[in-house]
């Protein structure tokens, strides 16, 4: 029976249709139709990467940035400088230290005296003192002194006009118990302490900004990876549809078979969004984490380096222990834990009572312009004169030569009743030495914790990237097989979807699994305090 004019035959509509998918099947397998093994993971990624536009920027560019314009390194970089200005201002308080002055005095006195010389008796003085204070670490006090006094008067009994006084003096104070040691150096040490943490705190940051910048350019090479995926999932999925639209048009599928194709091309359209908007999302955190923005017209920033699919596996102990002894942030606790200790000793010291011994050793010294005094008492007027002459340094002279010695020694003692104040204090300050050293055993048991997870992330992560590998291989030889089975008839389009969608989410895993042992080696640099170098620990 003849076929009516216009009508296609239908072997003819069979052939068509067969050529169209054989044209199409590249896409939706990602391979040439009929295959013999499926290919590699990474396998149209590169291609479909390649159309991607944006600033490449590598590992090391970022982290240098990142060092440089980070608010967190420049925070504890002023902090470390703000704590080495305290230590110094505390090693200052150690310091000898000169100190002088020097007056000049003039005094009318009405007298009413025979005795004083005149009636209105004017004297003029010039004074000066000049001497040096040190103050050592064990609470001692040292003065050396040297005062001088030139004294001109109007009196008629003065034997030296002018007349030149000096005295010297070396004294001493040293405490007994309150201010003894520790305690009168305790600003030094906790300044001290406080120095250390400063600069373990600066030095653990740059690690945890390093750390922080690696993940975030891990985070944008697998947002970068997981938008071609989609994009090829997308390629796929529109290429499904022309395929299952015209086996429609050939009368092999029916109109259900086309609207499932329809409905899984709208969502991966709306995930392709998605998955930009993540990707743009990663270089915005990298910028921000770096300071900069990508140069020129870019919108955004790529990845120019790999992670590396080989980590040593460290050991676990030994890791555990390198940690424990180099963590930064461990050690900026443990010396702020020693400041609070130094206070807390200091304390304990300053609730003694307080028994100090002082004393002196020094010297005078007389000098002067003798002149006669004449005394007209008796029958005849005596004349006297003093034997003493010089200047000033004649005085000096004498001081030094402790001519006419003087020395002082001597307790002191004082305690207050009751002993609240220092008491309370004291027991404070223990209080809070008992809540440190439990949160730094905290700390301890944390950084422990972390640092077993990541050893065996990073044990695991090459037998989860092997099964991440399986999974793509084994997903793109079900789409290649679904593809034969959909072509000869047996199977539908819903499950052809299925399969894709499987595909998209086998090789996001093999992405993630990448990403997830950089991430851990990083994370385990930082807590090992760069102890973790990608050979095994411990040897």
């Amino acid at each position: 029976m003849p076929i009516p004019h216009g009508r296609p035959r239908p072997a003819s509509r069979l052939v068509a249709a067969i050529a169209t998918i054989a044209s199409l099947a590249p896409m939706l397998t990602g391979a040439a139709s009929g295959a013999e093994s499926p290919p590699a993971p990474d396998s149209g990624l590169v291609a479909t990467l390649s159309r991607l536009e944006g600033a490449a920027v590598t590992l090391d560019q970022a982290l240098l940035a990142a060092v440089d314009g980070s608010i967190e390194v420049s925070t504890a970089r002023a902090d470390l400088d703000a704590a080495r200005a305290a230590l110094r201002r505390e090693r200052g308080a150690f310091d000898p230290e000169l100190f002088g002055e020097t007056s000049r005095s003039s005094s009318d006195a009405p007298t009413a005296s025979f005795f004083a010389g005149a009636q209105v008796l004017k004297t003029d003085e010039t004074a000066g003192s000049f001497g040096a204070r040190w103050r050592l670490r064990w609470g001692t006090e040292l003065t050396a002194s040297l005062d001088a006094v030139r004294r001109e008067t109007n009196s008629t009994y003065a034997s030296l006009n002018p007349e030149y006084d000096a005295g010297g003096r070396l004294s001493l104070r040293q405490p007994l118990l309150r201010g003894l040691g520790g305690s009168a150096r305790v600003g030094l040490t906790a300044a001290e302490r406080g120095f250390e943490a400063a600069q373990a705190r600066f030095d653990d940051v740059t690690l945890v900004v390093r750390a922080t910048v690696e993940g975030a350019y891990w985070d944008l090479y697998a947002a970068g990876r997981d938008w071609a995926v989609q994009s090829l999932s997308r390629d796929r999925a529109a290429a499904l549809v022309e395929e299952t639209s015209l086996r429609a048009q050939a009368g092999l599928v029916g109109p259900g078979q086309v609207a499932n194709t329809r409905v899984f091309l709208a969502e991966q359209e709306q995930a392709l969004l998605d998955r930009l908007e993540a990707l743009d999302a990663a270089s915005d955190r990298l910028g921000t984490l770096v300071g900069l923005r990508p140069a020129g017209d870019a919108r955004r920033f790529l990845t120019a380096d790999e992670p590396d699919s080989a980590h040593a596996v460290p050991d676990e102990e030994a890791s555990v222990t390198r940690a424990l002894a180099a963590n930064l942030e461990l050690h900026a606790s443990e010396r702020a834990l020693a400041a609070l200790r130094a206070h807390a000793s200091a304390a304990g010291r300053d609730a003694l009572p307080q028994l100090d011994l002082f004393g002196t050793l020094g010297g005078a010294g007389l000098a002067g312009e003798g002149r006669d005094i004449i005394l007209a008492f008796g029958a005849e007027p005596e004349t006297l004169r003093t034997a003493t002459t010089g200047d000033l340094g004649e005085s000096i002279d004498q001081v030094l030569r402790r001519t006419y010695p003087n020395w002082t020694i001597g307790l002191s003692f004082t305690l207050p009743l009751g002993g609240r104040r220092a008491g309370g204090e004291r027991d404070r300050l223990r209080a809070e030495v008992a809540r440190a050293e439990h949160q730094l055993e905290g700390r301890r048991r944390a950084l422990a914790d972390q640092v077993r997870t990541l050893c065996r992330e990073l044990a695991n992560g090459q037998k989860r990237l092997a099964a991440a590998r399986d999974g793509v291989s084994a997903s793109q030889e079900q789409v290649r097989i679904g593809l034969l089975e959909y072509r000869a008839g047996s199977t539908t389009a819903f499950e052809l979807v299925r399969l894709s969608a499987d595909l998209a989410a086998a090789q996001q895993r093999h992405s993630q699994a990448l990403v997830r042992s950089a991430r851990a080696a990083s994370e385990l640099r930082r807590l090992t305090a760069n102890g973790y170098t990608g050979k095994e620990m411990g040897q």
